[in-house]
């Protein structure tokens, strides 16, 4: 190999970016145009069939790694984000009354629901849009996904806990009023819930559809 090719290939490897053929001539004090583009050439077909390879992208070199390789060195990393106190709520919301519209979510909250809130929860796989409710202007119902399920360690919705379960563990403040209620008016609404549940299969399998993924314990409206 002589030293030209040497220099090229030397100079591609140190180099933080791409490299055109110009730039690397002046980088080598002056080398010939004509014989950087050789070297070029030579070294992208001396390293076509390894495990790096030298490309040109928009008329400038450098060393990436082979295409069929790339997944080796891929490396994955769940990154914990903590659910804001709305999502929670929103989240229990669904998951005790599924399936549940965003007007309904808002009525048991007294207050607006962000859209980012319910993106949150869908980008978790814990909720899903579980088709429409058929009543004027048809609003879009949610409902929990298995990986909620999961997550929470719950074998079905009926393994959700109580209310007196809630306050006992310290997961319901006494000025949690609204929500109090609403687990109360999902255990009076038990008796239906097999219908709903039936409504579900319709729509989206509530039942089945208690979310529960370790990804991420997901972030901000």
């Amino acid at each position: 190999m002589d030293e030209a090719l040497r220099a090229v290939e030397a100079t591609l490897f140190a180099s933080e970016e791409p490299m055109t053929p110009e730039a690397l001539s002046g980088h080598l004090g002056g080398m010939e145009i004509s014989t950087v583009r050789q070297a070029l050439a030579t070294l992208a077909d001396h390293y076509d069939q390894r495990g790096i390879c030298l490309v040109e992208r928009g008329k400038r070199w450098h060393f990436e790694t082979a295409s069929d390789l790339a997944h080796l060195l891929r490396r994955e990393r769940e990154q914990v984000r903590r659910l804001s106190r709305a999502a929670t709520e929103v989240l229990a919301i669904i998951a005790y009354h599924e399936p549940v519209s965003r007007a309904e979510i808002e009525s048991i909250r007294g207050v607006q629901t962000a859209k980012g809130t319910l993106d949150v929860l869908m980008e978790a796989g814990w909720i899903k849009m579980a088709g429409r409710r058929e009543v004027p202007g048809r609003p879009v119902i949610y409902a929990t996904m298995p990986e909620f399920l999961d997550h929470f360690g719950l074998s079905t919705r009926r393994d959700l806990p109580g209310i007196d379960e809630l306050k006992a563990a310290g997961l319901l403040d006494p000025v949690d009023d609204a929500f109090e209620e609403a687990i109360d008016n999902a255990g009076s609404d038990e008796s239906d819930g097999e219908n709903a549940n039936d409504a579900d299969d319709d729509t989206g399998n509530a039942d089945e559809a208690i979310p529960t993924s370790e990804q991420a314990s997901l972030g901000h409206d």
